[in-house]
Order: C-alpha cells, then sequence, then structure tokens
C-alpha cells in the first residue's frame, strides 16, 4: 500500500485555502508481484529437479529390500530341503513380499558353475555377473566381490550364495549381498 500526499491551494474571496488529501492506494507493485514469482519459480524448480532423484532412491532402496527378501526365500528353502539349493521355479514359491519394481518372473536361480543364460561369465575362480535393468540373479557357491556396472564374484563354499540386481544410482552400478 502506497500513501500519495496531495496539496490542493485555491484562492477564494476571503483569503487563501489550503487543503491537503491524503489518497491510499491498495495493491501491490510490479517490483513486489515479480519478487513474490521469482521466488515460486525457485521453488518449483528445486521440487522438479530433486524430485526425480528422490524416486530413483526408492526404488533403489525397494531394490535392495527385493534382494534381502530373495535371500531369506534361499536360505528357507535350504532349511526346509536338507541344504538344497532351489532352481528357479521351487524359488519362486519361497519369494513373497517384493515391491513393484520386482517380479517373481525377473529372478533368476544361476546353474551350479555358470550364471543364469546371458548374465555374465565364468573365468577361473572369478566369475562376473552383469545384470540387466530389473533382474536378480542368484549364484550358489559364489561370494561378493567388487562392484561396478559389472559384478565380481569369487568362489565361495557350497552354503554359500549371492543375489545381484542392478541399481539405478550410480549409472546402474550392481548391487550383491552375500548369504
Amino acid at each position: 500500500m502506497s500513501i500519495i500526499n496531495v496539496s490542493i491551494t485555491s484562492s477564494l474571496k476571503g483569503g487563501i485555502n489550503t487543503m491537503n488529501i491524503q489518497v491510499k492506494k491498495e495493491g501491490f507493485t510490479i517490483i513486489e508481484v515479480v519478487l513474490v514469482l521469482a521466488i515460486a519459480g525457485l521453488i518449483f524448480l528445486m521440487v522438479f529437479i530433486a524430485l526425480p532423484a528422490l524416486q530413483r532412491n526408492q526404488r533403489d532402496t525397494a531394490r535392495k529390500s527385493d534382494v534381502s527378501n530373495i535371500a531369506a526365500a534361499v536360505t528357507a528353502y535350504s532349511s526346509n530341503n536338507r541344504g538344497a539349493f532351489p532352481d528357479t521355479a521351487a524359488l519362486a514359491e519361497y519369494v513373497k513380499d517384493v515391491s513393484d519394481n520386482t517380479t517373481k518372473v525377473l529372478v533368476n536361480v544361476a546353474g551350479d558353475d555358470s550364471l543364469a543364460a546371458g548374465t555374465g561369465t565364468a573365468t577361473g575362480t572369478t566369475t562376473e555377473a552383469t545384470v540387466q535393468d530389473g533382474l536378480i540373479v542368484v549364484t550358489q557357491r559364489t561370494k561378493c566381490g567388487a562392484s561396478g556396472t559389472t559384478q565380481a564374484l569369487s568362489t565361495g563354499s557350497n552354503r554359500e550364495f549371492t543375489v545381484v540386481t542392478r541399481i539405478e544410482t550410480g549409472n546402474g552400478v550392481a548391487f550383491c549381498q552375500n548369504s
């Protein structure tokens, strides 16, 4: 709000009369409006920049939780079947509570000494797993090594296994969990 002072002077028969009138203008100045719009624009920009990163982190957290659930399912299967390692179909019956990012169809169990078809190569005692988006691979007799775009796996005991998936943060870095 701004106040404008106006002075009116008139001369009539008898002398000079002066009258002061104050006029109040309601509303905002253009500077105030532009400033508010600029601040609102910055807030919206920060939200739209931060939102995809937040969603990506939430999906990665769900994937990591899925890996833990699948590792628990492998352990439960082995406990109920005298230490036997499950195949993909048997594991699907034990897998519960996976997120919307993972379905039971996307969980593969690799063979004894190789990875599931098309997911990696084995050289000597070191195995390297390349996991496609959304796929979770369970490998028997392996331990997690260094993670990158491919997951290094080393030879483990008969009871050891790894569960490997790919996460979005870090441009598709593999995530591995030991048994």
